[in-house]
């Protein structure tokens, strides 16, 4: 007691000497090089977040969806112009890449149901109540022209397994007009060409679920079940005309007769409708019940399936032509490594007005050229050089960012660090990402210097793990619907897509609109500044750290797991040998490599051959990615070459990975048993040949084995 009430003497000498002894320690550590680097770096990231502003999203939202602007028209000229000034007014070093790619738009259509009463109607194709001035109507780019008179038909959502369910209940569709909903996996170009090959005369294409988020208003649900989504029906990425090359307007151009071309596209017309108009016709059917298959997907509903008795009337007049598509730039010029390049992506053409679609993406690339510029005020120079990306024509099949890619494929394949997308930032509630496994890590150390947007006192990173019951749900990027595909599945660059939303039910409509998302999808902006948070996050730590921040024994997890999977599929019928020895190689390469990393992350020499060291792992780190590409491609998508993640044709199947052999699984059924398998261990120890390539980049040595 007699010492808590009189501290000695020797008890404030021990306090002082802590003191001195601990300043100077902090100021010896903030004199060395490195310990600066690291303490400016931290500064210029909470400058980052600090510097974010819901109400300048929200005005560069407004402007940019002021007026429709679908790619080739002069609105989307204007809206190019808008992201370069805007660019420009930060100081920003900006530039255009422009193309000549073979667009398509509508010129004429339409719609009349004859019913069993002889009641003729002309049906809407266009959205109610929605200002047109400069909304194209509904169409699908690429459909051929065309018309058909015959007996409407249901046809669930056109996979082969719903042809031979109406074809076991003695359902004929041979000449009629096919009604087809949207889902199960199929792309819009798959569910035409398979009605075709069916012997369908025309599609109508609709899409279920006009319940806008967060509303209960039966006037509001009904008025988006008069949506009408638009989209492209052609079959891969990239202008038709320059297949794997560059659509420049001196380049090489096939003609739109070449079946290179005329492949692409599909053979039949189709047109969008809404879910209201599906719905008039599909209640008018008579003939079998819908297969007991299908009701629990249609909510109970008991449709009958047809055909008929109500007859179409249906007509469609399109044209292709060649239109200038153009790119914009924003460059930040790295400091010590300006030949190393991290690239921020997002698309700026719309449908229509694209609040959501691609928009609310746009609006965060420009909010992050505004808070990067400010960074540049304070004296930040990234390491590393970063583009800010605004693709045009992502909507008639990722045009804008292939011809990019395909024209700089060389330097990108040896400079690219990484890719970082974000399309729609904000569809509604719930934080989406999706990455190549090396970036899981860098993802979730973003996310816990994010608040939640939706809950306060949080971090995005713990309702993250929340709402996936304790995991931070990474998805994978198999798919192939926005601009990280180039990137990844074609150069096998690292990539991220980043969103809020799972989905969003003016989707591709004329409702897609600034007033939509004022009050369904981000009323508050905050969505917007998380995504934006993220996303610039990620790209500064990539641009910034001495080490890049890749962690290839995720990957190596990842593979492990896939192989596990792929065997409990095969049931053991084919050994897996070839990719389990591939793995282990991988993983041995994956665990040296980090232990590298580690030892060099902590390293705080500052010569030439510290430097050396890091430049030399960094390029193994970044390379990694590209052994997994296989210059044959996929069978039937040889554009795609990443054989670890890509498309592949099984729509039945729920698996992301190994594309090529799910694909060899699914495609080989009619073969004899042999044969099957044969083509299957091609696809295996392609695989494994991919993963070999990958582990000897990480390793960086000369020969491998």
């Amino acid at each position: 007691m007699a010492f808590l009430a009189r501290p000695s003497c020797t008890l404030l000498f021990i306090l002082t000497l802590s003191v001195i002894v601990i300043y100077t320690t902090i100021r010896s550590h903030l004199n060395h090089p490195i310990a600066a680097a690291a303490m400016k770096n931290l500064y210029y990231r909470n400058a980052f977040l600090s510097s974010a502003s819901k109400y300048t999203v929200a005005a560069y939202l407004r402007h940019l969806t002021l007026h429709p602007h679908l790619a080739g028209t002069p609105a989307a000229i204007h809206t190019a112009l808008y992201v370069k000034a805007q660019f420009e007014a930060h100081g920003l070093e900006t530039r255009f890449a422009n193309y000549s790619t073979l667009l398509s738009y509508p010129k004429h259509s339409s719609l009349s149901a004859q019913f069993s009463n002889g009641t003729i109607i002309y049906l809407p194709l266009s959205e109610p109540n929605v200002p047109q001035n400069g909304v194209v109507m509904p169409y699908h780019a690429y459909s051929p022209s065309g018309t058909a008179y015959g007996k409407a038909v249901f046809l669930n959502y056109g996979r082969e397994q719903d042809y031979r369910a109406l074809s076991a209940n003695g359902v004929d569709f041979n000449g009629y007009v096919g009604i087809v909903r949207r889902g199960c996996g199929l792309s819009r170009y798959e569910v035409v060409e398979n009605a075709a090959a069916h012997g369908v005369a025309a599609v109508l294409m609709y899409t279920e679920g006009g319940t806008p988020s967060n509303n209960n208003n039966n006037d509001i649900n009904n008025s988006f079940r008069w949506g009408v989504e638009r989209g492209s029906v052609m079959k891969g990425f990239g202008d038709p005309l320059s297949p794997g090359w560059a659509g420049i307007e001196t380049s090489e151009k096939l003609d739109p007769s070449d079946p290179q071309v005329s492949r692409r596209f599909p053979s039949i017309p189709s047109l969008p409708v809404a879910e209201a108009v599906a719905d008039s016709i599909l209640s008018s059917l008579e003939g079998p019940v819908v297969p007991y298959e299908w009701r629990e997907s249609l909510n109970g509903r008991l449709r009958r399936v047809g055909p008929g008795p109500t007859m179409l009337n249906f007509e469609y007049e399109g044209e292709q032509k060649m239109a200038t598509i153009h790119n914009v730039f924003a460059v930040i010029r790295g400091s010590e490594e300006p030949d190393r390049i991290v690239l921020l992506g997002n698309h700026r053409d719309a449908w229509t007005y694209g609040a959501v679609d691609p928009n609310s993406g746009t609006a965060a690339l420009l909010d992050i050229a505004r808070r990067y510029a400010r960074l540049l005020r304070l004296g930040w120079n990234p390491r590393r050089t970063i583009v800010l990306c605004s693709w045009d024509a992502e909507e008639f099949g990722m045009i804008g960012s292939t011809e990019w890619v395909e024209q700089n494929l060389v330097n990108l394949g040896s400079k690219s660090v990484a890719y970082l997308n974000v399309d729609c930032a904000v569809q509604g509630p719930g934080f989406f990402a999706s990455t190549t496994p090396q970036l899981d890590n860098l993802l979730v150390e973003v996310t816990k210097k994010v608040k939640d947007p939706d809950l306060d006192n949080i971090i995005l990173y713990e309702q993250w793990r929340s709402v996936n019951k304790g995991i931070n749900k990474i998805q994978r990027l198999s798919r192939v619907d926005s601009d990280f595909a180039p990137f990844l599945q074609h150069a096998g660059i690292p990539s991220i897509d980043l969103y809020y939303g799972s989905d969003f039910p003016v989707y591709h409509t004329a409702f897609d609109s600034f007033n939509w998302m004022t009050n369904f999808g981000d009323p508050s902006f905050q969505r917007h500044i998380a995504v934006t948070s993220v996303w610039g996050l990620l790209s500064l730590h990539l641009a910034d750290d001495p080490v890049l921040p890749f962690n290839y024994r995720s990957y190596a997890t990842e593979l492990l797991e896939y192989k596990n999977v792929l065997n409990n599929l095969l049931e053991g019928r084919i050994s897996l040998h070839p990719i389990d020895a591939a793995i282990q190689e991988f993983t041995a390469a994956a665990n040296k490599t980090e232990e590298e990393a580690e030892k060099l992350r902590e390293n705080e020499n500052l010569d030439e051959s510290s430097v050396l060291r890091k430049r030399m792992l960094n390029d193994r780190l970044m390379l990694a990615e590209r052994g997994f590409l296989d210059s044959d491609g996929l069978q039937g998508s040889q554009w795609c070459k990443h054989l670890i993640y890509g498309p592949h044709s099984d729509t039945a199947s729920k698996l992301e990975f190994f594309p090529g052999i799910i694909d060899a699984i699914s495609q080989t059924t009619t073969l004899v048993k042999e044969e099957r398998q044969a083509a299957i261990r091609l696809e295996i120890w392609r695989v494994a040949r991919a993963i070999q390539r990958a582990a000897c980049a990480l390793k960086g040595e000369l020969t491998c084995g």
